[in-house]
């Protein structure tokens, strides 16, 4: 069955004006939904709109209000928003862009919608629109009205296609300084540091691909779902044990010795990441020396004690 199509309109950029379609990328259909149930009988809860005055409402007796004042009420319907902007107001209008790490993630408010030219007439400036903005390497910021409400969003280009997700506006995001004060102080080591980003090299994933990344919690409630209707006795899941390790040395030590130990041998580090390895193992191995002279000797000795460092410390 083709995808529906979410909102059509037009993205507007100076007299540009291209015709586009919206489809959700949002798939809810994978979603695993609970229903309330009473637990004497389980038959499934049902909720009744009740105005104390007049008991039961139907939907089309209902209007949505704002609190003004301690039960005091002002009646906001759609009609009243609808005159907040103008009847021909259908479009994307982008306002500039800006390169695409210039929005911090977390402004993003979760809904994105894949956009696509509608007709004929739209595939060849959304074409050069899409291509222009992935060869500058930026994203559009605009402004569209979606369900009755004005929305901030970026718009950006993923491979050929342009990609709308919805924005929080600043006032509704926490600010990060707001955190920041209440962040402690801690001093770190050199061994320490050197420890830690090898850790993180020795765990760079080289071919990321984010579809390996499974929704546990729903395969796991959908597998709960499956023994609960055939009548099975749902047994608790063991915990993984844990090694006991005292301080935070021995952690980055034992995660470093593990992490390279299950790249295995025939695993190429890469070039940055090995970089980082060698620095972190002449450190420790190499005796002291002028500046110059260990610059030379980790260039010349760093692949070949990086890795007998890590065999010792895996061993260990």
């Amino acid at each position: 069955m083709a995808p529906r199509t979410s909102w059509k309109g037009f993205l507007k950029l100076s007299l540009v004006s291209v015709p586009v379609k919206a489809y959700t990328a949002n798939n809810t259909s994978e979603e695993v939904r609970l229903n309330q149930l009473h637990a004497e009988c389980h038959s499934r809860v049902k909720y009744k709109k009740v105005c104390p005055e007049h008991g039961e409402l139907a939907s089309d007796q209902i209007v949505s209000g704002y609190e003004y004042s301690k039960d005091q009420y002002v009646v906001i319907d759609a009609q009243d928003l609808a005159k907040l902007r103008p009847e021909s107001d259908k479009s994307v209008r982008i306002s500039g862009f800006v390169p695409d790490d210039a929005i911090d993630p977390v402004y993003m408010a979760g809904k994105t919608y894949y956009l696509l030219p509608d007709g004929v007439a739209g595939n060849k400036p959304y074409t050069l629109l899409a291509r222009g903005m992935q060869d500058a390497g930026v994203c559009a910021v605009a402004h569209v009205t979606l369900s009755g409400r004005e929305q901030l969003v970026k718009v950006r280009p993923v491979d050929d296609l342009l990609v709308m997700s919805i924005l929080n506006v600043s006032r509704k995001v926490k600010p990060r300084a707001e955190f920041a004060v209440l962040l402690p102080e801690a001093e770190a080591t050199e061994e320490e540091l050197s420890l830690t980003s090898t850790l993180i090299d020795a765990t760079l994933i080289d071919d990321f691909d984010f579809t390996s990344f499974k929704d546990s919690h729903t395969e796991a409630l959908s597998k709960l779902i499956q023994l609960k209707v055939d009548g099975q006795e749902i047994v608790q899941a063991p915990d993984p044990e844990e090694p006991k390790i005292i301080n935070l040395m021995d952690a980055l030590k034992k995660s470093v010795a593990d992490a390279q130990g299950a790249a295995g041998p025939a695993a190429t580090p890469k070039k940055k990441a090995s970089g980082k390895k060698k620095v972190a193992a002449s450190r420790k191995s190499a005796p002291k020396k002028t500046a110059a002279k260990k610059t030379a000797s980790r260039k010349k000795l760093a692949p070949s004690t990086g890795k007998k460092t890590a065999r010792r410390k895996k061993s260990g």
